[in-house]
């Protein structure tokens, strides 16, 4: 039974296109204030479940139960791999990050509100009247975020948002979002193929393979054979890993 701290249920959900199953039985439960990392091989449904999740594409069978605050996805952010603005139009960051308020009915006020909150949520204040194409590539991925942000979201959903960008850019986004969780509160779902990253900063964790989705708490969904299964490879896990998570929660489940 779903409860106020429930943002997300799915129940013995089935997913696909045509008459392909992708996913099969999926069960989770995402709550206020988690984390999620979901990973897997390319092509095993983490974009399914997002595209589901932001309202793309319907169940063929069971049931995806959204909260009130984010059921009509007003309240949901989304980070996409890149960006697909036209590179030949002058776009100032400010703009850029206003283009996330697109559907939303709101005063002049509260749009200069949320686009500053935005910016200094991701340390783009100071550039908000610079040119978008001229960042560099953690600057438009941070720049990306703040145009989730900007709808002030319940629930931040972010599609290998690090994919591509080197050591520095990717740490600096990642203290970002994890202050935005632990500090914020803001329930975040990370698609990304990056063990060591998920490691360090999901409280959820999301294994994708045949189907079939691993889902849980950290410390009991990453463990040694069920990287491996997922994978299809051994991969030795440091000991570390296998910390408490940070919020807790219930056993893992896995869905059939």
């Amino acid at each position: 039974m779903a409860t106020s701290t429930v943002i997300l249920d799915a129940r013995h959900l089935t997913l696909g296109y045509g008459t392909r199953a992708v996913l099969r039985d999926v069960t989770l439960t995402i709550n206020r204030g988690e984390f999620w990392c979901l990973l897997g091989a390319n092509g095993e449904g983490k974009t399914t479940l997002l595209h589901a999740v932001l309202g793309l594409l319907a169940p063929a069978s069971g049931r995806l139960w959204m909260h009130a605050a984010v059921a009509a996805r007003t309240r949901v952010g989304f980070v996409p791999q890149r960006c697909d603005l036209n590179p030949t139009l002058r776009t100032t960051v400010s703009e850029f990050v206003l283009l996330g308020l697109v559907g939303l009915r709101l005063g002049g006020t509260e749009r200069r509100h949320r686009l500053a909150w935005a910016l200094e949520q991701v340390g783009l204040a100071r550039l908000s009247r610079r040119d978008y194409w001229t960042l560099s590539g953690g600057q438009r991925q941070r720049a990306l975020v703040a145009r989730a942000l900007v709808r002030q979201p319940e629930l931040l959903v972010l599609d290998e948002p690090t994919s591509g960008l080197d050591p520095s850019a990717e740490a600096a986004l990642l203290t970002c979002l994890t202050s935005l969780n632990t500090t914020g509160g803001l329930t975040v779902v990370f698609v990304t193929h990056d063990l060591a990253m998920a490691a360090r900063c999901a409280s959820h964790i999301a294994l994708f393979r045949d189907g079939i989705v691993t889902s849980g708490p950290r410390a009991d969904v990453l463990t040694a054979a069920n990287v491996a299964r997922t994978f299809g490879t051994a991969i030795p896990l440091p000991a570390a890993w296998a910390e408490e998570p940070r919020d807790g929660g219930e056993p893992a489940r896995r869905g059939r």
